[in-house]
């Protein structure tokens, strides 16, 4: 008995060496020295070039982050915000109008006609012109009925985690026009006697009933000023046009012009990948957002339109790979690795921004 014991021990002792500690510092040693690029995350620095350093990266090749401004292709959407410890998909059903409106946001702003007298035009002035009429479906006050229609996504814009020392822009806003609007909190309260002490995505609702009837034609949006002292200050103001429009209301505007016909979208452009970090997007994705990232750069460098397309265009199509050396799959572009090849290829004084 005693000898089974100890032979039982001495193979649990060699499995634990072996398979905890001989096994892990070997495929380590072997990464390190024939891999150190990719093992070590496949980081890169700002001019585009690899490193192992974390103190010196920018990003890797294997993890999406994000992109807002025009003159930078932007990856997939991401249900997670691209955070890598909370890697995970919508799994929104297709009956779930949050997956339609996030869907029709993304559109929005790039949506172009496919035929018609305003065939490659993009959708997004008639819809700040539909925007300002203030009517839907022949009724006034557009916004309120937005909200009235959707209340998730109204309370999405002004956001249900709330932090009542550190609130965001759009929650200070509500908190404002809690204080200049007592009746209607009033009454809100005497409608939901359970929430006396309502939360600023609480009062979305309301809030944007009475915005829409004090600033018919309106929508609230951020906007980002610098004061004389170098500093940023976001706060949300009234506003009658810009992305922030024509992204929210795309799908109100689109059901009341059902007949229109629109160029179709790269499905990746708007549907999230199942890890939400997911680093490529098709080519057919960059080419679609190819003439906005031009125009940016075109504005920014001075240089004319057509040959910024024409050059950005070529770095997308020597950048990109398809599996297997292109006998497979689609042709893909690394969206860290393009948009630092542009600041490398029409460099600023400046480091740029996301």
């Amino acid at each position: 008995m005693i000898r089974m014991i100890s032979k039982s021990l001495w193979l649990l002792l060699f499995s634990v060496v072996i398979c905890c500690v001989i096994y892990p510092v070997l495929v380590w040693a072997i990464g390190q020295v024939v891999f150190p690029f990719q093992a070590n995350g496949s980081l890169l620095k700002a001019d585009g070039t690899p490193t192992t350093k974390e103190s010196e990266a920018v990003g890797s090749l294997l993890i999406a982050q994000p992109f807002t401004k025009d003159e930078y292709f932007q990856p997939r959407p991401s249900a997670c915000s691209y955070d890598a410890s909370a890697s995970a998909s919508s799994a929104l059903a297709a009956s779930n109008y949050a997956l339609r409106n996030r869907v029709a946001t993304a559109i929005g702003p790039l949506a172009t006609y496919k035929s018609g007298a305003n065939a490659g035009k993009p959708v997004g002035p008639d819809i700040e012109a539909w925007f300002k009429q203030d009517k839907f479906q022949g009724n006034l006050s557009l916004v309120a009925q937005w909200a009235d229609l959707h209340n998730g996504v109204a309370q999405a814009w002004v956001g249900t985690t709330f932090d009542e020392k550190n609130p965001t822009p759009q929650q200070q806003y509500v908190l404002d026009w809690e204080k200049s609007h007592p009746d209607a909190v009033t009454k809100f309260k005497a409608d939901n006697p359970d929430n006396q002490s309502p939360a600023p995505a609480d009062l979305a609702v309301v809030m944007f009933e009475t915005f829409s009837k004090e600033n018919p034609g309106k929508f609230l949006s951020a906007v980002t000023k610098t004061g004389a002292d170098g500093k940023s200050t976001t706060t949300i103001e009234p506003v009658a046009d810009g992305a922030d429009i024509q992204s929210t209301f795309f799908d109100l505007w689109l059901s009341e012009h059902s007949d229109v016909e629109l160029q179709d979208v790269p499905g990746d452009m708007v549907t999230t990948s199942g890890s939400g970090l997911d680093p490529n997007i098709t080519l057919d994705n960059a080419l679609y957002q190819l003439d906005r990232v031009a125009a940016a750069w075109a504005k920014k460098t001075g240089k004319d339109d057509a040959q910024v397309r024409s050059e950005i265009e070529k770095l997308l199509r020597d950048k990109s790979t398809a599996p297997f050396g292109g006998l497979a799959g689609e042709p893909l572009v690394n969206v860290l690795q393009i948009n630092l090849a542009l600041q490398e290829h029409y460099p600023t004084k400046t480091p740029e921004g996301k």
